[in-house]
């Protein structure tokens, strides 16, 4: 007869090993609860240190930045906004009033840099909007988001408006936070900033294309619908937090 005892865990055993378990998962759900907490401030934060720029330059200058023409920013914000200050420059625009091309959102950051209203150096030179949406922020010529997306700030009608997803009616100074942005953080940037959906108040969802324009600034701050950044076909406008589309994206109207 073999009476060796068996060994194995006693109940209190598998007990304190669930417990640690349980502490371990809850503790790292807890940390990227803090993780995703500290981006979503930091894409708040970056849109209200752009904003106050922008508003510090007007009231610096008398013109917007971006919009400024190219000579007058030479002459007003300093040399350093571009290279051909001596001679011919580019980096501006045409002084109407609006930032409303791809050279103009360009532009904005480099005159807001060399004025000390935003940190860093910005050359503001993208060649297109595919520049400025692929190439531009690697390039040191726009700042980026905490994903590395390009931000841009101008005038536009690229937004969802109303509970159904059309387009914007009005025109309107707004902020693209950039892409890149997982949808749950959109959500919680909208809920932190705003009303939380995607089609009413201050911040609203970027429209979306079947096909991506290659032109505008719907070229750069829109996004394709493949997933959908909506929440479901009839564009009710809730942000999917289940899809994975790395071009969904938030614009805020100033």
């Amino acid at each position: 007869m073999n009476n060796k005892k068996q060994s194995g865990f006693t109940l209190v055993e598998i007990a304190i090993v669930l417990v640690v378990i349980g502490l371990l998962l809850g503790g790292i759900l807890k940390g990227q609860q803090l993780i995703n907490s500290a981006r979503v401030r930091n894409l708040a934060d970056q849109n209200s240190g752009v904003q106050a720029a922008y508003y510090g330059f007007v009231d610096r200058f008398r013109n917007l930045p971006g919009d400024m023409a190219p000579a007058a920013a030479c002459a007003a914000v300093g040399a350093a906004v571009d290279t051909a200050c001596g001679g011919t420059p580019t980096i501006g625009g045409d002084g109407d009033g609006r930032i409303e091309n791809v050279a103009e959102a360009g532009a904005v950051w480099a005159h807001l840099s060399v004025a000390g209203f935003i940190t860093g150096t910005y050359s503001g030179d993208p060649a297109n909007e595919a520049a400025y949406r692929d190439t531009s922020v690697a390039a040191g010529q726009i700042p980026p988001n905490a994903f590395q997306g390009p931000i841009l700030l101008g005038h536009m009608d690229y937004y969802v408006d109303g509970a159904l997803a059309s387009q914007g009616t009005v025109t309107r100074l707004a902020y693209s936070f950039g892409g890149n942005i997982p949808v749950p953080l959109l959500r919680d940037l909208d809920q932190k900033l705003d009303d939380g959906i995607a089609g009413t108040g201050v911040l609203r969802s970027a429209m979306g294309a079947a096909t991506a324009p290659t032109t505008g600034f719907d070229a750069i701050v829109g996004y394709t619908n493949s997933p959908e950044c909506l929440a479901d076909v009839s564009y009710i406008a809730n942000w999917n937090v289940d899809s994975a589309n790395p071009e969904c994206n938030a614009i805020f109207l100033y």
